[in-house]
């Protein structure tokens, strides 16, 4: 498989890309999205500094993070395959007023023109909708500079995620369509370390991330057998 061009699944790219056009609607279908969004921030925040900071979000989807991230001063480059959601990410940050340089650019392709660029790396609800993540983490480490961090969420593969984020959000509340995640492709912490280790990174930390969606936010919190965060740092 070459990964650049052929690591993503056309059904996903259509899945999200149908949802664009309701993106930054708060109470839309992403509105679980929009409750995670500050607690990411926060979490990135504690842990690397963004003024002036060059950063990269990978599979920026409709430019939440991305945002918020240079609304802290940093110098946002973001990347998605999905067309149509890069398009509304570059004209929501047109009407707010918000410099991001949007790209529709695989990680891969872009590891392989500038090695070494960055100083912060975010990978967000992605890694589970690809099929390999292994090579998403490689040419994230290759992006990064020495010392630069990488920061990734995403879902366990564990029958809580199942019930919860499957079951419970998809099927039951209705808080995220039917087909947003597939169980199989959910991945275990000690795989991402694996992972995180073969592109020479270090893990530096693992942190559960929980939606309630009751008050509509969300938190941070020691289990991690839903959706969790991960840092990871690449060596000086």
């Amino acid at each position: 498989m070459n990964a650049a061009r052929d690591n993503f699944h056309q059904a996903e790219l259509d899945k999200f890309g149908a949802l664009a056009n309701r993106w930054w609607d708060v109470d839309g279908p992403q509105k679980p999205l929009h409750a995670l969004n500050p607690v990411r921030l926060d979490y990135i925040i504690g842990r690397a500094r963004l003024d002036d900071a060059r950063v990269l979000d990978v599979g920026c989807g409709g430019g939440l993070l991305s945002e918020a991230m240079a609304r802290r001063n940093a110098r946002v480059t973001a990347i998605d395959l999905a067309e149509d959601l890069v398009k509304v990410a570059g004209l929501h940050g047109l009407e707010s007023g918000v410099d991001v340089d949007y790209r529709v650019r695989s990680v891969e392709a872009l590891a392989a023109e500038q090695p070494g660029s960055f100083d912060v790396v975010t990978c967000m609800e992605m890694l589970e909708h690809v099929p390999d993540p292994a090579a998403i983490l490689q040419a994230c480490a290759t992006l990064l500079k020495p010392g630069g961090t990488l920061f990734v969420s995403t879902l366990n593969r564990t029958p809580a995620a199942f019930a919860l984020a499957i079951i419970g959000a998809e099927y039951v509340a209705r808080l995220l369509p039917r087909g947003t995640h597939q169980y199989a492709s959910f991945i275990k912490p000690s795989e991402l370390a694996a992972w995180l280790r073969a592109a020479g990174l270090q893990l530096e930390e693992v942190t559960g991330l929980m939606y309630e969606p009751w008050r509509n936010g969300a938190r941070l919190m020691s289990r991690t057998d839903v959706n969790y965060l991960a840092w990871a740092r690449k060596p000086e």
